[in-house]
């Protein structure tokens, strides 16, 4: 049986500080219409501007995840999200009068709880899911980051952390459902190692931290001294370090909380994928760079999935959008270099061109003299100019701008383009362009079979 959309029965407040801004804040979640997804909404702002959580938006990740559009943006929104996700919920609007989520007990629970309270309901429409039909893979070297996915029948995560630390060790902590978020993964607070609370006190980074939103892993020796100076640092009476190597302030609730929080927050960011996916996912020492990265990657995967149920139909009884003559004032590519025929689609997103191999080309008579065939770097070209009619066509001027591509990436070469086909090649924007870059997935189809895919990114410039 199709499960349906769920939301809210009723609204919910909170209010407090944002951890870093410091700045007093309210939020009011309520609930939101089918298909709504997950919105923020500025209402401090004029003309209340909205956020969409999704991850293309994603502009910050240096403290928690912070993301922005229409001109607005709002931080630290991974344990909003993670409650939203790990509570079941589709669609709610996030109305907030300030640039940051308040950080309150520095987890998910009291946003677990309030929801608990009010109630969900389900809606008209059935949820949709993507299914994830072959592994996705982040690494980051550099900081021993590594996520993958593996398709599977449900959604679970599992995280592992290590920061070569003696008192924190090795951690492990593991979600196999999302109805045992509540219980055993959002009441799980955030951590910080002392020498990284000092460096953002005396900074001024944690303008809205106190000792109680947060455990405090001492990770080496510290004086009373030191102690007596946290202690008045952060107004409170007295601070010792317990034997487990955490400041007194907090009593663990978990034996690995610090693994259940990453995991907690691994839920939120990927929040940011915009719809339910069913996947196994296992990170090794994620954070919200890697996972907002890996975010990105899933909606890639995801739009591609998408765009691949739509598979071009080439009628050439049809009068094209643009016949050759027209593409040749749309270009600068001339024979033997120009791999258009016409354009039979183009709208904002996307574009489907044709191109008609025959055996005259000039590359056929050395690639290869007995058995002739199409050069993927040709049909890679072929697609890059399909790609330049699409991003082109959104400047007023055309002909006073060029398209040069900046990177060719998850190219595969599935079947022979021989003499005699007909190359419907499709071009699909993945995400809005931003400051003149566009990133594309391209299709060549020979009929209804897929020939050629891959990801191309190129960059619009203004002749001199």
């Amino acid at each position: 049986m199709a499960e349906k959309q769920r939301t809210l029965k009723d609204s919910a407040s909170f209010s407090g500080k944002g951890l870093h801004t410091g700045v007093d804040v309210n939020v009011v979640i309520k609930p939101a219409p089918d298909s709504h997804g997950y919105i923020f909404k500025r209402v401090d702002l004029p003309d209340q501007p909205l956020i969409n959580a999704l991850a293309e938006n994603v502009t910050d990740t240096s403290r928690g995840t912070t993301i922005e559009e229409n001109g607005a943006s709002v931080s630290t929104i991974e344990h909003i999200l993670a409650a939203l996700a790990g509570m079941r919920l589709d669609n709610v609007l996030i109305e907030i009068d300030g640039p940051e989520a308040p950080i309150l007990d520095g987890s998910s629970k009291e946003y677990v709880e309030a929801i608990s309270k009010v109630g969900i309901v389900k809606q008209e429409t059935n949820r949709k899911y993507f299914i994830l039909k072959e592994k996705v893979e982040y690494w980051d070297e550099e900081n021993s980051v590594h996520i993958i996915a593996y398709p599977d029948k449900i959604q679970s995560v599992n995280v592992l952390i290590d920061y070569n630390s003696k008192v924190l060790g090795n951690q492990y902590a593991s979600l196999d459902e999302l109805q045992n978020f509540k219980d055993e993964i959002a009441p799980c607070r955030t951590f910080v190692f002392l020498h990284e609370l000092e460096f953002l006190a005396k900074n001024n980074l944690i303008k809205g931290g106190d000792m109680d939103n947060a455990i405090v892993i001492v990770d080496r020796k510290v004086s009373q001294k030191e102690l007596d100076h946290l202690a008045e640092l952060f107004d409170k009476p007295k601070i010792s370090v317990q034997p487990e190597g955490i400041l007194n302030n907090l009593e663990l609730r978990f034996p690995n909380e610090p693994a259940r929080h990453k995991l907690l927050d691994m839920i939120g960011d990927l929040a940011l994928v915009g719809r339910w996916f069913k996947a196994k996912i296992i990170a090794t020492r994620p954070g919200h760079q890697s996972n907002t990265e890996f975010a990105k990657l899933l909606r890639q995967v995801m739009k591609k999935e998408l765009v691949r149920k739509h598979i071009p139909v080439y009628d050439p009884n049809i009068k094209p959008v643009f016949d050759i003559n027209q593409v040749k004032a749309k270009l600068p590519h001339r024979p033997p270099f120009l791999l258009i025929d016409k354009c039979i689609h183009l709208d904002e997103k996307s574009v489907v061109c044709i191109k008609n191999v025959t055996m005259n080309e000039p590359h056929f008579a050395g690639h290869f003299p007995d058995e002739p065939i199409m050069p993927g770097v040709l049909q890679i070209e072929a697609l890059a100019q399909a790609g330049g009619m699409l991003v082109l066509g959104t400047v007023p001027d055309p002909e006073n701008y060029a398209t040069y591509f900046l990177k060719i990436d998850k190219v595969k070469f599935k079947a022979k383009v021989v003499p005699g086909d007909t190359m419907i090649l499709k071009m699909d924007l993945l995400e809005p362009i931003r400051r003149g870059i566009a990133l594309m997935y391209g299709e060549i189809y020979v009929g209804d079979k897929l020939v050629t895919e891959g990801e191309l990114m190129a960059q619009i410039v203004k002749l001199k």
